[in-house]
């Protein structure tokens, strides 16, 4: 196959695998947690991630690392606190500040979201060798890091 030819079946192959993986995400979502949408639930994760890994929770954190602004993230905080994913804890040091943490049920919903993706890289990689798992890492790698360096850095 020819360089162009690769390099169209390629872009082709991961366009169409980013809009199914989105379209699958989204009926996950809609079946296991109905009332919730991927942003949401992705917001959700956020929170847990940063208060499992001791990462800064702060709102304005969150919404950084979301790459939302902060009125953004205050409107979608609003929803998931009444329908009881998230809390707003005041800082006890700077009272100023406003943490995040997830509810019990924020803590399930981003459960059920984890074994969505777990069953997708199980599956993804379940046939391949060790050799060829890192092969995709490294390629999948150069997809994120072109991602980060065109559309996610200021």
């Amino acid at each position: 196959m020819e360089n162009q030819d690769y390099t169209r079946e390629l872009n082709r192959f991961l366009v169409e695998v980013f809009n199914d993986i989105l379209k699958t995400e989204e009926a996950y979502v809609s079946q296991s947690c109905p009332d919730l949408s991927v942003r949401e639930v992705h917001l959700i994760e956020e929170v847990c991630r940063a208060v499992d890994q001791g990462r800064d929770n702060r709102a304005s954190a969150i919404a950084a690392a979301q790459h939302v602004t902060a009125g953004t993230l205050t409107a979608a905080v609003n929803q998931l606190e009444a329908k009881g994913y998230l809390e707003r804890v005041r800082d006890g040091s700077d009272k100023r500040s406003v943490r995040l943490r997830p509810t019990q049920r924020g803590r399930e919903a981003d459960l059920h979201h984890a074994r969505f993706h777990r069953e997708l890289v199980e599956d993804a990689v379940e046939a391949l060798t060790a050799e060829e798992r890192s092969a995709l890492a490294r390629g999948l790698s150069g997809v994120s890091a072109f991602i980060r360096r065109k559309h996610l850095t200021p």
